[in-house]
């Protein structure tokens, strides 16, 4: 199993290439699908979904550009599907430029302990609002029962990153919400866990357990 980071974008957002027995998934496609899928051409791999941590443009915009080339389901909790209409707006309104990119299509919404399966593994979903409404976590896990690891990995998107929690000034999002969500992944998760968020460099639970005594406040 192999994760490849691809910083997109000028918000540089992480999208993520998780790839097994030539199955890959993408994680939040930001603002190149052409890109994303020459990566999953040049690899030889079999694209089964493409997941969105949740619904701001900066994570989404590219992808209905990629579901172009390399047509494949694309998934968002419900509670962001506001989001997706207004992804060319948005970009325009914080990037000061015209966008005009396809929006998502076969879109599928994800729920509380979704599995969505590649290769050995699985990537169950976690809802955690509070960024947005929609805002999820994936838990990567191995179907093999002869592969076991003792560290966990999590992709937090924008609720949790190294050094850092999501914003929660919008007027959809909320600090309630989101300080149950951060309890949540440290009540779940242990402090090895690795978590890959949405913009930045990977980090541990321990790294920010800071943020676990904000939330508990």
């Amino acid at each position: 199993m192999e994760i490849e980071t691809y910083h997109l974008g000028e918000l540089q957002t992480n999208c993520y290439l998780i790839y097994d027995n030539e199955e890959v998934i993408v994680i939040d496609p930001a603002e190149d699908g052409a890109f994303i899928a020459e990566k999953i051409h040049e690899k030889g791999l079999i694209l089964k979904a493409i997941i969105a941590t949740h619904g701001h443009f900066d994570h989404v915009l590219g992808a209905g550009e990629l579901q172009m080339i390399l047509p494949a389901p694309f998934y968002v909790h419900e509670n962001d599907k506001f989001l997706l209409k207004d992804v060319n707006s948005s970009a325009k309104f914080w990037l000061k430029r015209e966008f005009k990119n396809p929006l998502p299509t076969d879109i599928k919404f994800l729920k509380e302990g979704d599995e969505i399966s590649f290769g050995n593994y699985s990537l169950e979903v976690i809802e955690t609002p509070g960024h947005a409404p929609g805002s999820v976590c994936l838990v990567l896990s191995s179907v093999d029962e002869h592969r076991t690891s003792d560290t966990q990995i999590v992709f937090t998107g924008d609720t949790l990153f190294n050094g850092a929690i999501g914003r929660y000034d919008f007027s959809y999002s909320s600090k309630e919400d989101l300080k149950t969500s951060i309890r949540k992944i440290f009540d779940k998760f242990s402090e090895e866990t690795i978590a890959y968020p949405g913009h930045g460099e990977p980090t541990t639970l321990a790294d920010e357990f800071s943020f676990k005594e904000w939330a508990e406040k």
